[in-house]
């Protein structure tokens, strides 16, 4: 009998669990194309069509993207609305940011960032790079 392979990374134990931060940004998203301020149970319900969440759960993220800046809200009866700061790329970039600042060697960290870039994402880089040093 062969041995089974099995799949590695943050996906592998339970397939439909999400990535680290996908819900952040797809809550941050919802706020961004809104252009309001909305409640947990309003971005829970344009979350809906794409995953079911508890109202908790949503209240939980905004939370914690409260506290990371990431959001502003303001009261509404004994409610939140909420609001986006960012879109979600400004939100990964600054998570990239923060991962690179708690490591002391980041040259060893960017060099193998850009190795595990795919082509396509490596020239894009390298020609940001070239046309900020103009």
């Amino acid at each position: 009998m062969s041995p089974t392979r099995r799949s590695t990374g943050p996906d592998a134990a339970d397939p439909g669990r999400r990535r680290a931060g996908q819900l952040e940004s797809q809550i941050v998203t919802v706020l961004t194309e809104s252009g309001l301020a909305l409640t947990p149970g309003q971005v829970r319900d344009r979350l809906a069509p794409q995953t079911e969440l508890s109202y908790s759960t949503v209240v939980t993220i905004l939370t914690r993207l409260y506290g990371k800046g990431a959001v502003i809200r303001e009261r509404d009866g004994r409610a939140y609305r909420y609001a986006a700061v960012q879109d979600a790329a400004g939100l990964v970039a600054e998570r990239m940011t923060r991962l690179l600042e708690a490591e002391p060697d980041h040259t060893s960290v960017l060099r193998r960032f850009v190795g595990s870039l795919d082509a396509d994402d490596e020239r894009f880089l390298r020609a940001l790079l070239r046309d900020d040093q103009d």
